[in-house]
């Protein structure tokens, strides 16, 4: 008799669509992988309101749960309705403290208001912001997995994520971090798993790698 297949979800960072998920892969005869996508928020939805929306789409009691940077965010907050068999985030954190100096800043003066999303969202060309070769390789990366061109999107993701609330850390989340993550540096971050090398966007370039982790977390 054939053992019932784990279902894991997935789902995206900021802006991003399955398709930084290329490189991920697990056995075939044991898991059937689903990616959620971003929902357009309403302009006043809360991010408990709208983690409860998205918990609906998982349709399997004891599904694992696999979050990326905000995309992480999100699936620690919908936990709270769904019964999960394990939590995982990659890239991301696990309370408003591990969030770094200048994020906590943002907050404090509202800077992240003045973000220009409209004028991001309606360039054809991302790296016309960039300010030197490592900016533009990032931004062109970046680009190339944008997929949810949504001001009213954007403007909520950004918000939630500077002034998400969350102050004790849920003991339950497995934690994946590169060590060269340059958005949520590892100064910041407590109780991981390390990725040598491993930058925000490891879970495009380091997919394999990525992969042997999350088998070796699920399977424990």
């Amino acid at each position: 008799m054939t053992a019932p297949k784990t279902h894991v979800y997935f789902m995206p960072g900021l802006a991003a669509g399955k398709e930084i998920f290329k490189n991920i892969a697990l056995p075939e005869d044991r898991y059937d992988i689903t990616i959620l996508e971003w929902q357009i928020p309403g302009k006043k939805e809360t991010l408990e309101a709208y983690a409860k929306r998205m918990a609906e789409f998982i349709t399997q009691d004891d599904a694992v749960l696999v979050g990326v940077s905000f995309g992480g965010v999100l699936v620690q907050e919908m936990k709270a309705f769904l019964n999960l068999r394990k939590l995982i985030i990659v890239s991301s954190v696990k309370s408003k403290h591990e969030l770094p100096p200048r994020l906590k800043f943002a907050r404090k003066t509202s800077a992240y208001r003045l973000v220009p999303t409209g004028l991001v969202l309606s360039t054809p060309d991302l790296t016309k912001f960039a300010i030197g070769p490592r900016t533009r390789k990032r931004l062109g990366l970046y680009q190339e997995y944008l997929s949810v061109r949504s001001k009213v999107y954007l403007d909520w993701a950004i918000r939630n994520m500077v002034c998400w609330d969350r102050e004790e850390v849920d003991e339950k989340v497995v934690h994946i971090h590169g060590d060269k993550d340059p958005i949520f540096p590892v100064k910041n971050i407590d109780d991981y798993l390390p990725v040598e090398g491993g930058t925000h966007v490891m879970i495009i370039n380091k997919g394999k790698r990525i992969s042997q982790m999350l088998l070796e977390v699920i399977e424990k």
